[in-house]
């Protein structure tokens, strides 16, 4: 019998998400809500939690209480077997400064790595969208006997440029490694759609040692897709792993091979449009292979009719403990923990994240309210596009959003 191989995760939390503004002016990009309960983190840790690989350790650095704080109080294994998920903050342990990419963030860290002595090492983005079961990958990666391992899966070609572009035989091996460039290559038979890596790795140990120590002769590694996976691609030690192959308890055929990079605030937007289809593209009521997070003390999700007696509807919705809507009308939109929507107000294809509260005859469309905005009775918010740009942030396809704790003025 095959010894279990000794696992390390890390988990690359310590992007800026630029893209991702006003969602990440106070928050590291991992730590931002979505789908009501939940943190984007919490689906890359929820997928080792539930593969039951659990030595995890998270590297932070920009702005990272809120992420440190929920990692911290939600994410405790028992430490009986040595378990943990423990978040770790920039440290400059090699120097005055801090990472300069995904690769110098795992030199910085390399005692991580030699505290453990793990036999592979699990390197994964932390705000992607999707169910995987990472052992399967892991078996995968030690069956081909790889350097590395690449997670991949075929997007559009128009979307390729944001993402590293495979080009592989029909063994699996990768031949070439593109990291965001104007011209993608496309899939043979296939001029539409390109391979893309989904920024997952999984590495032999020394490989990944090696690699990201710096050289004389090979110069500083910073990024893992610029630089790393290009360079044991010309080692001959890269391999692919096909995402469409794995295989999740629970799981739909419809939901097969679904993962989001929710990078920017439209991808962020449909993607959370996504779990609320009648039939959603991401279920998250799947039982054997849930997702986990921290679910504070609340009262359930309350629907009544207004003070006044005025009709309520809630249609294609989420809705999460702690909220209430009294008396007004919400369609396909999901609402967040302890959000007030008063009598009278119209909310549709609306993210509101927790805490905000919805006056009186307001009316939201295709907004994104960050947490704890009030909005004042008889607010409108989605339906005057010149007006909406001028006060707020609006996403090239028109979705517009409400930072953070946003004094807004009483309607005229």
């Amino acid at each position: 019998m095959t010894a279990e191989p000794r696992v390390l995760v890390i988990v690359l939390a310590g992007g800026e998400g630029r893209r991702l503004a006003p969602l990440t002016n106070d928050r590291a990009k991992p730590a931002v809500p979505f789908g009501g309960s939940y943190r984007l983190i919490d689906f890359v840790l929820s997928n080792f939690a539930n593969a039951r690989y659990l030595k995890i350790v998270v590297l932070t650095q920009y702005k990272s209480h809120s992420l440190d704080r929920h990692i911290s109080q939600t994410w405790r294994f028992s430490t009986l077997l040595g378990n943990y998920v423990t978040p770790v903050p920039a440290q400059m342990r090699r120097g005055p400064h801090w990472f300069s990419g995904s690769a110098d963030a795992i030199y910085q860290n390399l005692n991580l790595i030699s505290d453990e002595q793990p036999d592979v090492v699990c390197v994964f983005g932390a705000d992607h969208i999707y169910r995987m079961d990472p052992r399967q990958m892991v078996d995968h990666h030690l069956e081909v006997g790889a350097g590395v391992t690449v997670a991949a899966i075929p997007v559009p070609r128009d979307q390729a440029i944001d993402f590293g572009v495979i080009e592989a035989s029909d063994t699996g091996k990768i031949l070439d490694f593109h990291e965001k460039v104007v011209a993608p290559p496309t899939m043979p038979g296939d001029d539409t759609r390109c391979l893309a890596s989904m920024g997952n790795y999984v590495f032999d140990t020394e490989t990944l040692v090696e690699v990201v120590t710096p050289s004389t002769s090979d110069g500083v590694r910073t990024d893992i897709g610029s630089h790393v996976i290009p360079a044991l691609t010309r080692a001959g030690s890269a391999h692919l792993y096909d995402f469409s192959t794995n295989l999740i308890p629970g799981q739909g055929e419809i939901e097969r091979g679904y993962w989001r990079d929710v990078g920017t605030l439209d991808a962020y937007f449909a993607a959370s449009m996504d779990l609320i289809a009648p039939v959603p593209e991401f279920n998250l009521y799947n039982e054997r292979w849930p997702v986990y997070s921290d679910h504070p003390p609340l009262p359930p999700a309350k629907i009544s009719r207004g003070p006044g007696g005025e009709s309520v509807t809630v249609d294609s919705s989420l809705l999460c403990q702690g909220s209430i809507v009294s008396g007004g009308e919400v369609e396909t939109s999901i609402i967040g923990p302890e959000c007030y929507i008063d009598h009278s107000a119209i909310v549709t294809e609306s993210i509101l994240l927790p805490g905000v509260k919805v006056g009186a005859g307001a009316r939201l469309h295709r907004c994104i309210v960050d947490k704890n905005v009030i909005i004042p009775p008889g607010y409108h918010i989605g339906d005057d596009p010149e007006a909406d740009a001028e006060r707020f942030t609006v996403s090239e396809h028109g979705v517009v959003v409400v930072e953070k704790d946003r004094k807004l003025l009483a309607a005229p």
